[in-house]
């Protein structure tokens, strides 16, 4: 089985496992398709981190790409022109826009390195097998659908630019998904990306070196240092996707294995041994009781997070007293009590999603779980070249001297948390998510949906879902207004999404004795296919 949130990506998938392919060849597969008909959303100049499992092989490790500053940025350079800090954590708005849209907004390009790194050492097919479906759907075009249109329209919030002005922002990106008049183009619109099917090509026949190393690095140079772009040769040479263990928790009766920092899985872990303390299942699902139990993980989680998790080669992470039972047992303790975390922020925002996720498992019980993106997408298509590059300088702390703070060939802290959950030593959920900030928390709902609710998996990722990432409280607009209305009488702030759905869009797989149980969220455009 195979899902994800765009059919032709999930197909492309599903044929590499009719082929013979794997987990990890399906997931690749889909990986680079994603990137065709969500351009927007991830592709091989993002960053990602991804869980592979492979029983027979005795092999469990991630992959991971986050993608680096580049080795010009500094860590003061920006420290001037602060004007807010988004009220989910998820970035600054600053004067000029500088590290949000453009090629100044533009950190190493991660993903192609850590796609080839795992399907080279774990995957059946032929590399080019696997980049064909890329290329098919580059080369011959695909219909703009309604998430995709959703996304491309969003008008930016808090500074930030909107993704229409991202979207025409280069001459290149333009004529790619815009119409004549400048807006981007709308569902059922045609996208044909014949550069972008030319370089998967070059791909297909030579591996990421030729991206990294060759024609294609020397073109994205020349382009960056015309722009005033901070990206170098040295930058794309010297990437490298960083080989991880498991970082390793538990929860009730299950084991629990996810990505480690700069990734998400230590505010997964976190969160799940403070709610082990309470009988969930026992309380009435989003009751008001429930919502504030895990909003208040949710918040203690977040402040640890900003406080203390960063990149490993530059922070002193507490991993070890972040996911510690007694820690967890502290933070449950205040929140019987009804004490309420309160979680610091420069200023106001509100949250953004633009990431993708895969989750997959193939005949031989290895499973496959990533999460890719390109951040807040920087705009920025070099001529030719028929890719968009990530926005990921727009997350790190223009403050000098914080956990998130820049530093040449430093990555930032990314929500991204694409996990595996046991029982035992069996797999029984194979789980990750898009949503920015939101990523962890829309996979925690997702687990206790699906663990303690007992949920299927199209229930447990269909379910309203909330989020608490600041002092607010914020719900999906199918939480009932009798709740909200509680939770201000408990002295919350409450902020209600016009949307209902939301707070990341979870894609998961359920193993059952007697099969497969896949959900996709409704959220997006995405499919469970099964094998």
């Amino acid at each position: 089985m195979i899902v994800a949130p765009q059919p032709e990506a999930a197909e492309a998938g599903a044929e590499m496992l009719k082929a013979g392919g794997n987990a990890v060849d399906a997931g690749i597969a889909c990986a680079l398709v994603q990137g065709v008909v969500d351009p927007m959303m991830c592709g091989i100049a993002g960053f990602g981190s991804c869980g592979i499992y492979m029983p027979a092989k005795k092999f469990h490790g991630y992959i991971d790409a986050h993608a680096p500053a580049p080795l010009a940025a500094r860590p003061e350079m920006w420290a001037n022109l602060i004007e807010s800090e988004a009220r989910d954590g998820y970035g600054f708005i600053l004067k000029g826009r500088v590290n949000d849209i453009g090629y100044r907004s533009i950190c190493a390009p991660a993903n192609l390195r850590m796609y080839y790194a795992a399907q080279r050492a774990h995957g059946a097919l032929p590399w080019a097998q696997v980049v064909e479906p890329a290329i098919h759907w580059a080369e011959h075009g695909w219909t703009v659908r309604p998430h995709v249109h959703f996304w491309w329209a969003d008008e930016g919030a808090m500074g930030r630019a909107p993704n229409h002005e991202r979207l025409r922002f280069t001459p290149a990106a333009r004529r790619l998904y815009c119409r004549d008049d400048g807006s981007p183009k709308r569902v059922g619109d045609t996208v044909i990306n014949r550069d972008y099917a030319a370089v998967l090509r070059r791909i297909a026949e030579g591996g990421a070196d030729v991206f990294y190393e060759g024609e294609i690095a020397h073109a994205i140079a020349d382009d960056m240092k015309r722009h005033d772009g901070l990206i170098s040769l040295d930058d794309l040479r010297q990437w490298q996707p960083a080989h991880n263990a498991p970082l390793w928790g538990s929860y009730r009766d299950w084991r629990v294995s996810s990505n480690p920092p700069p990734g998400g899985g230590v505010m997964l872990i976190q969160m799940l041994n403070i709610l082990e303390h309470f009988d969930l299942a026992a309380l009435e699902h989003n009751s008001v009781e429930y919502v504030r139990v895990v909003a208040e993980a949710m918040k203690r989680a977040t402040i640890d997070k900003d406080l203390h998790v960063g990149d490993p080669k530059f922070v002193d992470v507490p991993v070890a007293r972040l996911i510690s039972k007694d820690y967890a047992r502290e933070s449950a303790d205040e929140i019987r009590r009804g004490v309420k975390a309160s979680v610091p922020r420069f200023n106001a925002g509100t949250p953004t999603k633009d990431t993708t996720h895969i989750s997959a498992i193939d005949k031989d019980g290895n499973c496959f779980t990533m999460t890719h993106s390109l951040g807040m997408p920087s705009g920025v298509i070099t001529d030719g070249l028929g890719f968009m590059y990530n926005g990921c300088m727009g997350v790190f702390d223009p403050r000098p001297g914080r956990a998130g703070s820049i530093a040449p060939g430093k990555a930032r802290f990314s929500s991204v948390v694409p996990s595996i959950v046991f029982k035992g030593d069996k797999p029984e959920l194979i789980i990750g998510a898009p949503g920015a900030t939101q990523i962890a928390m829309g996979v925690l709902h997702v687990v206790l949906n699906a663990l303690d609710h007992r949920m299927t998996m199209v229930e447990a990722v269909s379910a309203a879902r909330f989020s608490a990432t600041s002092d607010a409280i914020d719900i999906a607009n199918r939480i009932p207004w009798s709740t909200e209305r509680e939770l201000q009488g408990l002295g919350y702030e409450v902020v209600r999404s016009p949307y209902t759905f939301g707070f990341a869009a979870v894609h998961a797989i359920r193993v059952h004795p007697e099969g497969l149980d896949g959900g996709a969220d409704p959220g997006h455009d995405g499919i469970a296919l099964a094998v």
